[in-house]
């Protein structure tokens, strides 16, 4: 009888300190090495489960030969058999593609924006050097001719001065037209690729009134009917290739 008692016992201990067997270890990203918290670890044999903490590290109770089960979201589930009960990394390779956080500092500007921040880079031409009327009106003292408008017309300064804001208005009727007419969307309504697209974007290039006044429906219809048009002569002004400088 002291017999049995002792060897239930000492089964009993055995038991006891097999289901203590704790396995432990990090999960990581298979992609960037960087670690995984919330991953549910599912021991098939016990039927328990742990979720790591936000360390990315575990603890699950199990025994050699157990079978664990590691799943998250957004990632392939991994299968382990424990052999021994060494620390365990497990790397969960992603389901899908995450894009990494980019922020944007800048953005594209339409024309507005582009005259407008030109004007601040160029103050003084829009400033004192803009002056432009050669009377000038003073209270009490009538009309009178303004010395700063005729030392700008005169000026070497002040011709210069006329002549950048010419330039800069330029560049803002044809950012207008660059920023409608656009490689987007002459690829959508045409279906041209390079180089066919630049030489009919050269050729069929609209002038600014008509993109300022032209509604959506007769610009696309102005497209489509230039790209008709091109389909029947598409060579017809094509420029001949340049001949290198020797």
């Amino acid at each position: 009888m002291r017999f049995g008692l002792t060897v239930l016992l000492v089964g009993s201990c055995f038991c006891a300190f097999a289901q203590d067997k704790v396995v432990d270890g990090i999960v990581f990203d298979k992609g960037t090495n960087g670690r995984i918290a919330e991953v549910n670890i599912l021991n098939t044999s016990t039927g328990k489960s742990v979720y790591n903490n936000l360390k990315a590290e575990y603890k699950i109770a199990a025994n050699i030969g157990d079978v664990l089960i590691f799943t998250k979201q957004n990632y392939f589930s991994d299968t382990l058999k424990i052999e021994n009960y060494n620390s365990l990394a497990v790397y969960l390779k992603r389901s899908a593609i995450q894009l990494q956080e980019v922020k944007v500092n800048s953005v594209i500007m339409d024309p507005e924006q582009k005259l407008a921040a030109t004007k601040r880079d160029y103050t003084k031409i829009y400033g004192v050097l803009a002056d432009k009327d050669i009377l000038s009106v003073s209270p009490g003292s009538g009309a009178g001719i303004s010395i700063d408008a005729l030392y700008n017309m005169f000026s070497r300064e002040g011709r210069n001065a006329e002549h950048l804001r010419q330039t800069i208005q330029s560049d803002y009727y044809q950012n207008v037209i660059d920023y409608r007419f656009n490689r987007a969307l002459v690829e959508r309504i045409t279906g041209l690729k390079d180089p066919q697209l630049t030489e009919f974007m050269q050729r069929y290039r609209p002038g600014y009134y008509f993109v300022m006044a032209a509604s959506e429906y007769d610009f696309i219809a102005s497209i489509k009917a230039n790209y008709r048009r091109y389909l029947r002569r598409p060579k017809v002004y094509a420029l001949p290739a340049l001949q290198p400088v020797k």
